[in-house]
């Protein structure tokens, strides 16, 4: 009979390797030479490498969406409107983490012109704590949408794409949706 291909559970208890997770990030794993599309494309939405390119578009969609984020995507960020100068050192923190490979994150578009919002994929540990049940996944993904978008279904399409590129164009396999409100869908 082969081996049984399940992992044997992890020991729990003190001395058993039982290791303290709390304030770690367990970095993105990714092949060496590995480079991210800045381009990704599901059904009618466009999801572009966030740069500063996008400022206005970003600005006016984040100052919009306040209140919308904080509920569905939660996390601290945006306590508030962002000043365009907050928004532009994101936006290039945001090019220097893609570039170096440490996270990535998107400006989502319908039919590549009209701004629905922005999506993530973080190292676990960044966004949210980490946990031991956290360590079975690989990336942290999480998005958000303008309120427009979100009357219209564009949460749950953000969603359904999100899914979809974290496993077609990353080499990922077992991401976790750190978003408060996970869109209830079929797949």
């Amino acid at each position: 009979m082969p081996p049984d291909p399940t992992p044997a559970p992890a020991p729990d208890g003190p001395g058993s390797g039982d290791v303290d997770v709390t304030g770690l990030v367990k970095p993105l794993r990714l092949p060496d030479g590995f480079v991210a599309s800045g381009r990704l494309v599901h059904d009618d939405l466009v999801g572009r490498a966030l740069s500063r390119r996008d400022l206005d578009a970003d600005l006016a969609a984040v100052n919009a969406s306040v209140d919308l984020i904080r509920t569905t995507r939660g996390g601290g960020w945006p306590e508030s409107p962002v000043t365009e100068a907050d928004d532009f050192v994101d936006l290039v923190w945001h090019e220097h983490e893609h570039r170096e490979n440490l996270s990535f994150a998107y400006a989502i578009y319908a039919r590549d012109r009209d701004y629905v919002g922005c999506c993530y994929l973080y190292p676990l540990g960044r966004r949210t704590p980490l946990t031991r049940a956290l360590l079975g996944h690989d990336v942290d993904i999480n998005w958000w949408v303008t309120p427009e978008a979100h009357a219209t279904g564009g949460y749950e399409r953000v969603y359904e794409a999100l899914r979809t590129w974290a496993v077609r164009d990353f080499p990922f396999s077992a991401p976790h949706c750190s978003n408060v409100v996970i869109p209830d869908v079929a797949g």
